[in-house]
């Protein structure tokens, strides 16, 4: 048997979350310690999974089975295609970066104090978080992916809830009060779709009589499998339903910016960049894949519902006073281009989504974690308490401004290639939609320039004025991230390439070709 590549991605995060969390109390250091040397190992073997997976072989690859619940014909079935494995990559290069960044985040609430939050407990949460979004992004078994899905809600509740943002201007029983309320709400939206989802796949199992991703392709192929139209289009719903709180789609998207603007930096790097990309990453892999049909019919809907996501999250983020809600608004914003690639049925717009997952995760882990640099020395998260902060520390403000440009998509920088693919697949096919969600670059490019201009120009306000600029374990964290969206910027390939043909497939699935541009004939 060979070794178990995609479990021991999953696991090791997993042993290293029960490990760091029964480090003795005293020991605190030592717990930070093994949880990065833990997320160095699986990025280790992410980083062997993204090496051995061959983008021109079989559909997923590394591929593992084992009965599991046999009476009801689940297993234990992983395997990644080229989308899967780009995201499990992503999803393993940020913890190490998370981690540091959350170094002190869990230190004790006051000095000499006995209240001390737990630190192990913190590190081990975010370890948890990335085993159940690693194995998420893996699982080739709906039920399994399924269980996975919906466990990861709990650490992130403890996250949200427990360890918020201690920059409060209300001081620390209302924060506290809202923190409670973010994790909440954030836990009921996600518990309310992942209810309906079950249901869903109950359904599934019902009609096909197994889980099995490849055993109901391959019954849909030779056909084997007759699902009613009316009963594929109920399924497709539960299952988008679940997707589109996790990603969040408007009018589902309510919980995100309090749970971001509640939680620590590194906290609402999870949510955003990675937890919310199994969303999207879902809708490619399951709505489209097992309910082609439904798919089709639902599109134009979905279309509407994802740009009105880029245009409202773009005008609420102008109008943001808190900068962490400001970001969370503009993901919003993102999300929706991530899901109108997705549903265009293009191979650009698939293509675009899929490295738009990457990118978002890279500019928004950038930005948002030297917003959390920049919060924990005021103290503050409101837009007005800061003025002149590039006079007193000028990296700390041109990573911002780099961040920030990345985010609006900036040519030469990551996102805009992603952003770009997305727009050229969705006009190519559905013109009018394409048009209007150009304006949420526009916007875009407003809140992103405005949020320097008041934070980082203009006369140094007397709170800034000793402000200290970034320090070496801040600049680890943000240096690689920073050039990694200059690499990709300019170089995107090693990531095309990649999900290409999984994109290939995902369109054969739904049996949709790229329209044909129409030339007029020449003269």
């Amino acid at each position: 048997m060979s070794f178990p590549l995609l479990t021991a991605t999953a696991v090791l995060p997993a042993i290293g979350a029960v490990a760091t969390a029964a480090v003795p109390a005293a020991r605190r250091t030592a717990a930070k310690w093994l949880a990065l040397l833990v997320s160095l190992a699986t990025l280790a073997l992410a980083i062997t999974v993204l090496v051995r997976f061959d983008p021109d072989g079989a559909r997923y690859q590394l591929t593992e089975s084992h009965s599991w619940i046999a009476a009801f014909g689940v297993r234990y079935e992983l395997g990644v295609d080229g989308i899967g494995v780009a995201l499990v990559a992503l999803t393993a290069l940020l913890m190490p970066f998370v981690i540091l960044a959350g170094w002190n985040d869990a230190e004790p609430l006051e000095t000499g104090s006995r209240r001390w939050r737990p630190t192990q407990g913190f590190f081990a949460l975010i370890l948890a978080v990335e085993a159940m979004v690693i194995i998420s992004f893996e699982a080739t078994d709906v039920f399994l992916f399924y269980i996975f899905f919906e466990a990861m809600l709990i650490p992130m509740y403890f996250l949200i809830g427990g360890f918020g943002d201690r920059a409060h201007e209300h001081g620390e029983e209302t924060a506290a009060t809202q923190r409670s309320y973010a994790a909440v709400k954030f836990l009921l939206y996600n518990l309310a779709g992942g209810l309906i989802m079950l249901a869903a796949v109950i359904g599934l199992y019902t009609v096909t009589g197994n889980f099995s991703l490849a055993e109901i392709a391959q019954a849909r192929a030779n056909g084997s499998l007759h699902m009613a139209t009316g009963t594929e289009r109920w399924l497709f719903l539960g299952f988008f339903f679940a997707f589109a709180v996790k990603a969040p789609l408007w009018p589902l998207h309510t919980w995100l910016p309090n749970a971001m603007g509640e939680s620590t930096a590194p906290v609402a790097v999870l949510i955003t960049a990675v937890v919310d990309k199994v969303g999207t990453f879902a809708m490619l892999r399951f709505c489209l894949q097992l309910f082609p049909e439904a798919s089709k019919w639902a599109t134009p809907v979905i279309l509407v519902l994802a740009l009105i996501s880029i245009i409202y999250g773009a005008l609420l983020a102008v109008g943001q006073r808190d900068i962490k809600r400001l970001i969370a608004y503009a993901s919003i914003s993102h999300f929706g281009f991530i899901i109108m690639g997705i549903f265009a049925m293009t191979s650009q717009g698939q293509s675009g989504a899929t490295l738009y997952m990457v990118n978002h995760g890279i500019s928004t882990a950038a930005l948002l974690l030297v917003a959390g640099f920049l919060i924990s020395r005021r103290g503050s998260r409101l837009i007005a308490d800061y003025g002149g902060v590039q006079k007193v520390a000028p990296v700390l403000a041109g990573t911002f401004l780099i961040g920030g440009l990345a985010t609006l998509s900036l040519p030469g920088l990551a996102p805009f290639v992603s952003e770009f693919l997305v727009l050229v697949g969705t006009f190519t096919r559905h013109p009018a939609i394409g048009i209007i969600a150009t304006f949420g670059i526009v916007l875009a490019a407003l809140y992103t320039l405005v949020l320097y201009q008041r934070t980082m120009t203009g006369p140094v306000k007397p709170e800034v004025s000793a402000m200290p600029d970034l320090k070496v374990r801040e600049l680890v964290v943000v240096a690689p991230l920073i050039v990694l969206l200059l690499f990709l910027g300019v170089y995107p390939k090693p990531v095309t390439d990649i999900v290409n043909p999984a994109v290939k497939q995902t369109m054969s699935d739904v049996h949709q070709t790229d329209p044909k541009p129409e030339v007029e004939a020449a003269k």
